[in-house]
């Protein structure tokens, strides 16, 4: 499958990376020549310099007649120009990353029907929905739902005097609709079986169905661990915006604080409830001790800078806040910040280059686990594949897979070694990520 992409900045670098580790053959154009040299050092793609929205670079060779094109520059115009090229020179699906929420708010259908884009891309959008999910459960680092909603996974961290702590997973005290699907245990990643335990400091994911979900996620809740009431928002970009408004809208006590007085009034006028938009330097520690940064149930660090990020969550842990969320550009340190005590870091364009692949491979979901030694994807089994209407404990599944569920008209299985993975119906699987590509051939057709 060929992919062209249009934009070599930050998130078109992602994504190519992303897309060529999954061996797919990789375009990417931009009419920037030192943008196009990164690229060029570090990932095995084609590059191409030009204009992405000329008709005279899709008439190329090696881009028309692709199978997908990904428009990702930073001007919505530009990238809207891109499909509707794209599609009249034989590409048969388009991606555009359009950051004015009003075209996303008032004319996402018409822009799908009228501007031949079939996915709208929004990473800052993304990760704000993102943030407040985990944010409504209080117990959770992580949050994802599958099969439109029906499905969802949990991450906790198992907590010394945690109910789930060293009881063996089979005397578990759990619904038969929620099975625990992954163990991180230091470096060590474990698919349990009723024998293993949970030890205090696992990080472990569950998942099933999402009402039970959340009636089990509850009694993993501190004691004292109230009601998410007061939330601080360190940055008030898009994203911080996104979130702000978000949490607002939920009645959440939100503070937002931001350098900038144009940024402030922006979110300041989408405020209905109790949010207040202060200007400030959060690295002033005496003045966020003012604004009650000690009292937040939550801080959220959304600036440009990673460093100053991580700072102000670790700050915000010495002086008591219950969970620290921070923005992190470059993912590499993510099991480190944890330990340092940042309960989660989140990339923009790590989501967004999920919701790509999810597209391109024709899943519905595609979620990383653990610093992307593991994935959780949703794939379509389709006829005539390895597994279709086989047992599963039939199907021959290599060991680095595990299914967590299975969705057939919209009807929900957690799986055991009898159930019959159906044509046409959707499986929740577990893989390591190094296995992933290998495993998914065996749910297509060959």
């Amino acid at each position: 499958m060929r992919i062209i992409i249009v934009g070599a900045g930050k998130l078109g670098y992602t994504i190519a990376e992303r897309l060529s580790q999954e061996e797919y053959d990789v375009v990417v154009v931009d009419n920037n020549p030192s943008r196009l040299q990164i690229i060029q050092d570090n990932l095995d793609v084609l590059t191409i310099e030009a204009n992405g929205s000329s008709p005279i670079t899709m008439n190329n060779d090696d881009i028309r007649d692709a199978d997908v094109l990904i428009a990702v520059t930073a001007t919505d115009e530009i990238n809207m120009v891109s499909c509707i090229l794209a599609k009249k020179h034989g590409i048969k699906r388009t991606i555009a990353r359009i950051r004015d929420m009003q075209f996303i708010s008032e004319a996402k259908e018409y822009l799908k029907a009228n501007f031949d884009i079939d996915l709208m891309l929004n990473p800052e959008l993304i990760m704000a929905m993102e943030i407040n999910r985990i944010l409504m459960v209080p117990a959770a680092l992580n949050i994802e739902d599958f099969a439109d909603g029906q499905v969802r996974l949990f991450e906790t961290k198992v907590k010394k005097k945690s109910p789930l702590a060293n009881i063996m997973l089979k005397n578990l005290d759990m619904p038969k609709t929620i099975i625990a699907a992954m163990i991180f245990r230091g470096q060590r990643m474990i698919i349990p079986h009723g024998d293993d335990s949970l030890q205090p400091n696992d990080n472990a994911y569950f998942i099933g169905l999402t009402t039970d979900i959340d009636k089990f996620s509850k009694n993993l809740e501190e004691r004292n661990h109230s009601k998410l009431e007061k939330v601080t928002v360190i940055g008030a970009g898009r994203m911080g915006r996104f979130v702000a408004s978000m949490l607002d809208k939920q009645k959440v006590k939100v503070k937002i604080f931001d350098t900038k007085k144009e940024r402030l009034h922006l979110i300041a006028s989408q405020f209905k409830n109790n949010g207040k938009a202060i200007l400030a330097d959060a690295a002033d520690i005496t003045k966020m001790l003012e604004e009650g940064i000690n009292e937040a149930d939550a801080l959220i660090c959304l600036t440009d800078d990673d460093k100053l990020n991580f700072l102000l969550a670790l700050l915000g842990k010495h002086h008591g806040v219950k969970k620290t969320i921070i923005r992190q550009a470059k993912t590499d340190y993510k099991s480190i910040l944890r330990e340092l005590g940042v309960d989660i870091s989140l990339s923009s364009r790590i989501l967004a280059a999920n919701e790509v692949l999810a597209f391109v491979r024709g899943n519905s979901a595609v979620t990383l686990l653990q610093d992307a030694r593991a994935e959780v994807t949703e794939v379509v089994i389709q006829t005539g594949s390895a597994v279709c209407n086989k047992k599963l404990m039939d199907a021959n599944l290599p060991k680095s897979c595990l299914v967590c569920a299975f969705v057939k008209n919209g009807e929900v299985q957690i799986p055991n070694g009898n159930t019959v993975l159906r044509a046409g119906g959707r499986a929740i699987i577990i893989t390591e990520k190094q296995s992933t590509t290998k495993i998914l051939k065996y749910f297509s057709r060959n």
